[in-house]
């Protein structure tokens, strides 16, 4: 199956509100990157077990380790949980960034040094997040991440 068609099942399994939350924010990311790689990762290890939510994942984003090897992984994640929805912005270097930037005009938001959780988007200031995932995209723009 494509990778088009598993995030249109994936958002479409999803129960309302987050069904019609994921599809808005899904169609705003790729107003954002048009074009990007898409990414889907079913959230099962090697031995098929459930280790973590699915994600969808948008843009490539090089992930530099010290031994010196490195993986492409997504810029972009957007991934449904239990009590909401997580989005995932990669490579930002200062992981007090968002927080201190975006975290007060949010809303009714949870912010880490990459992750932005919410309940629903009525919760959240959309111009906001709008604004921190552009944020994300242009400072990882051409950059990789070392970890």
């Amino acid at each position: 199956m494509k990778t088009e068609d598993l995030i249109k099942k994936h958002i479409a399994s999803q129960p309302e509100p987050k069904r019609s939350d994921m599809e808005a924010l899904h169609r705003t990311i790729l107003q954002i990157m048009p074009g990007c790689r898409l990414w889907f990762l079913d959230g099962k290890d090697s031995e098929n077990k459930t280790v973590t939510n699915p994600n969808i994942g948008y843009g490539v984003h090089t992930l530099n380790y010290a031994d010196g090897t490195s993986k492409e992984f997504y810029q972009l994640g957007l991934s449904a949980n239990k009590t909401g929805i997580s989005v995932y912005i990669m490579g930002i270097q200062d992981k007090t960034y968002l927080v201190k930037t975006y975290g007060k005009k949010l809303g009714k938001a949870s912010v880490t040094g990459y992750c932005i959780r919410f309940k629903t988007l009525n919760d959240i200031n959309l111009a906001i997040l709008e604004a921190a995932i552009r944020y994300g995209v242009e400072v990882q723009r051409g950059k990789g991440f070392t970890i």
